[in-house]
């Protein structure tokens, strides 16, 4: 089913979303309404549907658009591992606590370096700084890195 607005409402909704994507807004909003359990759910749909729209933009070769993806599909899966463990999960310093955290508690040296690389996918999205073959190793690590990950959920 598809929400048909009225322009205006639209308008409000993307000022409200400040430039995220209306739909996540839109979930994230409603996700603050249930139980932890049911928000872990929503974050691991959300990586779902990130690394499904990753994958097909970097196969049409929209490398800053898949970047962004695929740090989205990071950034799910933290935020469902750190909602079943009670932290904070809303900002980017969160996320790079938690994966100091995952570290601490595993000696996966992995996880460090595969965060790194995910944040200079986001960093490509703005200024589009990549090349496919830099890019290429970027995406194979961040792909080792949400297996990692999915593990630890």
């Amino acid at each position: 089913m598809s929400l048909v607005l009225s322009p205006p409402v639209a308008e409000l909704l993307r000022k409200a979303a400040g430039g995220r994507d209306v739909e996540e807004f839109l979930l994230e909003l409603v996700a603050s309404r249930l139980d932890p359990s049911e928000r872990v759910n929503i974050y691991l749909a959300l990586h779902e549907k990130y690394l499904r729209e990753a994958e097909e933009l970097y196969e049409k070769g929209d490398l800053a658009q898949a970047g962004e993806k695929y740090w989205g599909a990071v950034t799910a899966l933290l935020n469902a591992i750190a909602e079943k463990r009670g932290m904070p999960h809303y900002s980017h310093r969160d996320y790079a606590v938690l994966i100091e955290r995952l570290y601490e508690e595993t000696g996966d040296e992995e996880l460090l370096k595969g965060f790194a690389l995910a944040e200079r996918l986001h960093a490509n999205f703005y200024h589009n700084f990549m090349e496919r073959k830099s890019f290429d190793v970027h995406r194979r690590e961040v792909l080792r890195l949400i297996e990692k990950l999915k593990k630890l959920n």
